[in-house]
């Protein structure tokens, strides 16, 4: 099969798995292909909603169609590493044996991802960089494909450990879960009310999630897509010759030269999964909010003057 005809193969898996996702969750479009484009590209998504918004079910449920080994992490105040990486024992020989941790699988839901201390957050932060983890000075390679989901309530701020810059950089998608329309509501209510039971069929395997990864990468794109993604990310940095006159006002950090990556890797899986052979303008601008919503930082006039991250970012599109 060669890659026009893979292309087209991975339109068709991605309206399948569309499909069988929406058949648990109700409206939520944007998000459920932010988090499906994120993971076709091969990076990790962070989703932040109020509690009782179908996070965690919409990762269980991807997880379903996927067919792949899904953990779930709840992380605590008092959540050590050796919790989440796996740690050494003495076995019945009293050989040590290194038990692994729920890391070891493709798909952790890590619930709840601000409510545990740095040290625990940063050995996340070299599984999802590295894609390997450290115990008792010994590295193990996870398994292929591997992604982070993470969940953020963004009300409660007590007893919380925000994410260091750092680690927010590492999350290729930052995807804001909001509430349902009200038919989409009237949906859901009647559907978990009753005793219907929904079965969720696998769709694709991992070994086919890490063949469309490999395809995504070898799509071309042309100069001006790449041009057009690495100005509009230069636009956000106050010393750049780019400058947009909103960054001098608004914005006291901005994004780096992950931010481009990431930016051209959406781009692409968005115009593959919609059917298209390269991406154009318009697939950059598609996935240009979750790439730099948590990649910028404003000052305290924009909040004064109300404006909001996503409002800064389309003024710059």
């Amino acid at each position: 099969m060669n890659d026009s005809e893979k292309l087209i193969a991975l339109s068709a898996s991605y309206k399948k798995l569309k499909e069988e996702i929406h058949k648990v969750i109700v409206g939520q479009e944007e998000v459920v292909d932010q988090v499906l484009i994120s993971m076709f590209s091969g990076g990790h998504c962070l989703l932040i909603g109020v509690p009782g918004l179908a996070k965690t079910l919409l990762v269980n449920t991807i997880s379903s169609a996927l067919g792949i080994g899904f953990n779930r992490i709840q992380f605590t105040p008092d959540l050590m590493p050796s919790d989440i990486v796996g740690s050494e024992i003495l076995d019945e020989s009293r050989n040590f044996k290194f038990i692994q941790g729920p890391l070891f699988t493709n798909m952790v839901l890590a619930d709840e991802i601000n409510r545990t201390p740095p040290k625990t957050q940063s050995a996340l932060l070299e599984a999802m960089q590295e894609r390997k983890v450290t115990a008792a000075g010994t590295s193990y390679v996870l398994p292929k494909p591997f992604f982070v989901l993470a969940t953020q309530n963004p009300i409660e701020q007590e007893g919380t450990y925000p994410l260091p810059e750092a680690q927010l950089d590492r999350f290729m998608f930052n995807v804001w879960v909001d509430y349902p329309v009200y038919e989409d509501e009237l949906t859901i209510v009647k559907a978990t009310t009753s005793d219907l039971k929904i079965e969720v069929n696998s769709v694709i395997s991992g070994e086919e999630i890490l063949d469309y990864q490999a395809l995504i990468r070898r799509i071309p794109v042309a100069d001006n897509v790449l041009e057009y993604a690495v100005q509009l990310v230069a636009k956000t940095r106050a010393n750049s010759p780019f400058v947009h006159e909103l960054t001098k006002k608004y914005i006291t950090w901005g994004a780096g030269p992950r931010a481009s990556q990431y930016l051209i890797l959406g781009a692409k899986c968005h115009a593959a999964l919609h059917g298209k052979f390269s991406p154009d303008i318009e697939d950059v601008k598609a996935v240009a909010a979750p790439i730099l919503r948590h990649r910028l930082v404003r000052n305290y006039k924009a909040e004064a003057d109300g404006f909001t991250m996503d409002k800064i970012i389309a003024s710059l599109l």
